[in-house]
């Protein structure tokens, strides 16, 4: 059974505030939407009264910061089966949800509330990031109520605590005291016992990749490797550590690269034109000549104290060094950068995120 709980006003004599039944259920719609908060997690909104294809509408659809999904339905006077009935079929139509899918709904809901209409900038004005690469990995049923009979608590109590369905209730319960309306609320089941259940999709979720694209983080930091050199001579370096540079070693001949210089933004787009050497090794077409980069010109300091060729079982702490044949290069003070962009602290990922690959094109006029 949920807490019962009450408020109390405590200047002077203690004295119960009044508890007032919920004048309708489909207030609380309102109130959600408006707030998500309510709920008492961050959440965005990606979806109200969403037709799920089987004569249902889901009244809202949610999404957190982990890329998971909630469906919050209100009860509306339902019968218990009807609401536990109603609710799992939902479930069923979400958890088959992909990331194109989530994405479509997304921007249905935003063109009908004049919203951003992509997901990527409305996750990132919400939770202040770009979303997960994998979306709908896990997702939550929510009963939302202001009463409910016993027979509904006892099945979705069994359902949840007893198969590991992730499924609950919440209930909102209202007060009034010297005219004012007070909400409150509260969990039939904890919610450490309902975590979200993954989605168990039959595929994966994550933002499909077209192959050719990848992310380049270019660390150009006073002391180190300059940008400056790396869009006049064409090429990308990290070092430091395996861990910095075995991903950029990794880039495939032919790969697109889009750069991008951390606290920054992105300022190139290229085509990488050879494989990854130690900087001391590294050579590049320069004016139709190849010649070593340690010979050339640099701003930057790419050597390390003691970095050299490490024996087995040793750290490679060398700088590495992939040749780039340039489409289009910025300045740093000219980075472009925009909220939900995607950025990684990996030295050279996969970019699967299509809005940051197709807004940097079309700032840099490619095609």
């Amino acid at each position: 059974m949920p807490l019962e709980f009450g408020l109390w006003r405590i200047d002077g004599k203690p004295e119960r505030v009044q508890r007032r039944p919920l004048a309708r259920e489909a207030v609380l719609e309102d109130l959600i939407v408006a707030d998500p908060d309510i709920l008492g997690r961050p959440l965005l909104l990606i979806g109200r009264q969403v037709h799920t294809g089987h004569n249902g509408f889901i009244d809202l659809l949610a999404m957190d910061e982990e890329g998971a999904l909630h469906v919050l339905e209100l009860k509306r006077d339902r019968t218990p089966r009807e609401v536990v009935a109603q609710i799992l079929d939902y479930g069923s139509w979400v958890r088959d949800l992909g990331n194109e899918d989530i994405r479509a709904l997304y921007a249905h809901h935003a063109r009908e509330h004049g919203l951003p209409t992509e997901l990527d900038e409305a996750f990132a004005a919400r939770f202040g990031g770009s979303p997960p690469d994998t979306l709908n990995s896990a997702h939550t049923l929510t009963v939302v109520a202001g009463e409910l009979d016993a027979a509904t608590e006892r099945i979705i109590t069994y359902l949840a605590t007893g198969f590991g369905v992730p499924v609950n209730v919440m209930f909102f319960r209202t007060f009034e005291d010297d005219g004012r309306s007070y909400l409150a609320r509260t969990w039939l089941i904890d919610e450490p016992e309902t975590a979200p259940a993954p989605a168990g999709r039959r595929g994966g979720t994550r933002e499909p990749w077209n192959g050719t694209d990848w992310y380049v983080s270019f660390g150009d930091e006073s002391g180190g490797r300059d940008w400056d050199d790396a869009r006049r001579h064409g090429f990308v370096s990290a070092g430091g550590g395996d861990w910095f540079s075995r991903t950029l070693r990794a880039l495939p001949h032919g790969a697109r690269v889009f750069t991008h210089i951390p606290k920054s933004g992105y300022v190139g787009v290229g085509t990488v034109a050879g494989p990854a050497r130690p900087f001391e090794d590294a050579e590049l077409e320069v004016d139709g000549t190849v010649r070593r980069l340690a010979a050339l010109e640099l701003k930057g300091t790419y050597t390390r104290d003691g970095a050299t060729a490490p024996g087995e079982g040793e750290e490679d702490r060398r700088e590495w060094v992939v040749p780039v044949s340039w489409e289009r290069t910025v300045p740093r003070e000219l980075a472009v950068w925009r909220p939900g962009f995607f950025a990684n602290q990996n030295s050279a990922c996969k970019l699967r995120a299509r809005f940051t690959a197709e807004e940097v094109t079309r700032h840099f006029g490619l095609g």
